[in-house]
Parts: structure tokens; C-alpha cells; sequence
């Protein structure tokens, strides 16, 4: 990564831990969901960030947004360390990124109607009489391929892609630079996943947006994705160029996650044959010593055992944590 390209978010050492209580409330274990990740993001790039469900991808975009409180490490967006901001300070921030949900019918209240959901958050930055709040909700309704009847309506009337348009409209409400896009389309029909997603790749073109991509889905994020994160068990083990890591996985983990991609070239999946990951995703309150991933991985030695690798740029612009050459 040069010194001279512009990041709007940054992430050094960012660590996120959940204290797990006994039955008198005092602390027994930690969960290191998240575990001293460094990465950027680049202004007005999709970066996609992939890995098993339970290995902190989630955690840590909400984490970054400052859904949730940092337990270490330093968040820098658009040059400003957010990582200790409060109240009205953090505020001014939490505008400028929002949420897309993965379940769009359980993040919508069903007691509003759209024009209430819409409204409640525009309400909080700006103060709009009833006729410019119907006037800009409309507007908004209509950049995400809705109508402004639907402003009318309740969230039980709607499709699931249906309702996931309107969760984008609310996250465009205020204004915001960058979206944490978590599981947007999981929840979703494979029919209507490519349209939402193509949704979201039209709203950035037109607003400069910058996205974090959060899925389990490889094929998916590298449609979408400039830059690709692989994370295992609350750490990044891969970064690079979306085709790149496609194409020349250097993680034994990625070379795994892409063997479980139905492929359709002969070539390239007898080469992923022998790449699939064998035992379960080990406890995060128990994480392997070395390379979390040894317990796990055909090439594991005493060396991946013993010592936790580091993060090294083999090829320029392509990172990874991994002590096989």
C-alpha cells in the first residue's frame, strides 16, 4: 500500500472482545471475535470481506462503524480517529456511515409505515416540514427502483428484495460517504440478489459511495469488489485485487473457500480438489496457538504450531498471513 493513495477508513490494531459472565456476573472468558486487524480502505472502492459465519466479519464492520465499542486499535475515517469519539461527536460520524442489514424484514419496524421508517432518521440531521420530508423520501424511493405510493405502506407488504430496497433508501437518508453492506443479499432469492446488488453498484457510480461488502459468498464478492479481505477466526489472513486473490489465492484458507465454489472450468477445479477445509471453525473463547488456522490446514508444520505468521506483501498489492512459500 503507497503513501500516497487516499483512504477514507483505516483500521491499526482494531481488536473487539465480548467478556462471557458466570451466573454471579463476573468475568470468566473473552471472546476475541476481532483480534488486532490492520486494513484500508481506499475512497470510493467496494472492498469485500469474506470468511466462514462466526469468524468476526460482521463484528468487525459494525466494530468500524462504531455500532460497537473498540476494545483496542485505532479507527480512522476520512483522517479523524474516531476510534474514542462520544455523543454528539460520534454522531456527526455515525451521518457520514451507515448500515445496510442482512435481514430486511426484521430491520424494519413493522408498526411504521415506509414513510415513517424513512423519516425517522432524516429527522435526526434535518428539520424538513411534512410536504419536503414527502418530497425527499419520494426522491429516495425512487433512486432504489420504488414507487412513492410505497411510501404508504407497511413492511409485511413488501417482497424481501422489496424491503432491502427500502433498507437502502434509509441508509441513504442522511447523506452518508460510506455503507457497511453486512450480508445485504443473503437473506435473498438468487433471483433478486443480482438485482439488489446491482442496486448498489448504480448508487455508487452516481454517489461516490464507498462500500465494506461484507459476505460468505467468494463468487459474489468478486463481482462486486475491487479489493478482497479473507478473515478466519477474528483475523485477516489474505488481502488483494479482487481477480488476484481469485485467481492466486496464497492462503490455504481462500484456496479452501474457493474449492467450495461450484466451478465450471475442469482444470481449475481438479487444481482446488485437495483444497477443502476439513473439522469445524475452532471456539473463539479457545483460539489455537500459532496460525489460528493450523488445526486446519494440510500444510500446518511445528513452525505454524508454535508462532503466529505475519502480515507480508508477496505480490505488490497482495498480502497474506501464511508461513508456506
Amino acid at each position: 500500500m503507497t503513501a500516497n493513495e487516499t483512504y477514507l477508513l483505516e483500521a491499526v490494531d482494531v481488536s473487539k472482545y465480548f467478556p462471557v459472565k458466570n451466573f454471579f456476573g463476573r468475568t470468566t472468558q473473552v471472546v476475541k471475535a476481532v483480534d488486532r486487524v490492520s486494513f484500508s480502505i481506499r475512497r470510493g472502492e467496494t472492498f469485500g470481506l469474506v470468511g466462514e459465519s462466526g469468524c468476526g466479519k460482521s463484528t468487525l464492520g459494525r466494530t468500524l462503524i462504531r455500532m460497537y465499542e473498540p476494545t483496542s486499535g485505532t479507527i480512522t475515517f476520512d483522517g479523524t480517529d474516531i476510534s474514542t469519539l462520544k455523543g454528539k461527536e460520534l454522531l456527526k460520524y455515525h451521518k457520514r456511515m451507515q448500515i445496510i442489514f442482512q435481514d430486511p424484514y426484521s430491520a424494519l419496524d413493522p408498526h411504521q409505515n415506509v414513510r415513517e421508517i424513512m423519516a425517522e432518521p432524516i429527522s435526526v440531521f434535518e428539520k424538513l416540514s411534512a410536504s419536503q420530508m414527502d418530497e425527499k423520501i419520494a426522491s429516495l424511493l425512487e433512486m432504489v427502483g420504488m414507487k412513492a405510493d410505497d411510501m404508504e405502506k407497511y413492511a409485511y407488504e413488501f417482497s424481501g428484495g422489496q424491503r432491502q430496497r427500502i433498507g437502502i433508501a434509509r441508509a441513504l437518508s442522511v447523506n452518508p460517504e460510506f455503507l457497511l453492506c453486512d450480508e445485504p443479499i443473503s437473506a435473498l432469492d438468487v433471483s433478486i440478489q443480482a438485482q439488489v446488488v446491482n442496486v448498489l453498484e448504480d448508487l455508487q457510480q452516481e454517489m461516490g459511495l464507498t462500500y465494506l461488502f461484507v459476505a460468505h459468498d467468494l463468487s459474489m464478492v468478486r463481482h462486486i469488489s475491487d479489493r478482497i479481505g479473507v478473515m478466519y477466526l477474528g483475523k485477516i489472513v489474505e488481502i488483494g485485487e479482487s481477480d488476484e486473490v481469485y485467481d492466486n489465492p496464497l492462503h490455504p484458507y481462500t484456496q479452501a473457500l474457493l474449492a467450495s465454489i461450484p466451478i465450471a472450468d475442469p482444470r481449475r477445479a481438479l487444481s482446488l480438489e485437495k483444497a477443502g477445509i476439513e473439522g469445524d471453525l475452532p471456539s473463539p473463547l479457545n483460539v489455537p496457538s500459532g496460525c489460528r488456522f493450523h488445526t486446519r490446514c494440510p500444510y500446518a508444520t511445528d513452525e505454524c504450531r508454535a508462532k503466529e505468521p505475519e502480515f507480508e506483501e508477496r505480490i505488490p498489492g497482495h498480502f497474506v498471513a501464511c508461513w508456506k512459500k
